[in-house]
């Protein structure tokens, strides 16, 4: 089991590659002792379907890159809403329309509106 201090990398090198792709409304979500299967929940939107596909390659090939660890990614086709299952953190980026839809911050309790992420200092 990795510890906390290469979760915190991956959950900084999470955030910070989806902010060079010009994610909107990146939300984080803490699910340590929320949640078994992940200690972060991130949740940021795309303008379009080309850059919710494009932020999910760039983030699966740096996550191998800086870390060597593999995602699961899911929804690439479509590119409407894209899971990202990087073991300790679980990425959903989406295109405002399908997040607005899913809402997953109210159903995490985080409020209803996405707000800036957790732990950007």
């Amino acid at each position: 089991m990795p510890g906390a201090d290469s979760v915190e990398t991956l959950h900084r090198l999470v955030l910070s590659s989806l902010d060079d792709d010009q994610a909107v409304e990146t939300v984080s979500i803490p699910l340590a002792g929320k949640s078994s299967f992940a200690d972060h929940m991130v949740i940021a939107s795309g303008r379009s379907t080309r850059q919710v596909a494009s932020m999910a390659m760039k983030l699966v090939e740096r996550i191998k890159a800086e870390t060597g660890r593999s995602s699961r990614i899911e929804g690439l086709p479509s590119a409407d809403w894209v899971l990202i299952d990087a073991g300790d953190i679980i990425i959903h980026l989406f295109r405002p329309e399908v997040r607005s839809f899913y809402n997953l911050e109210r159903m995490w309790g985080f409020g209803d509106s996405p707000s800036p992420a957790v732990g950007t200092a």
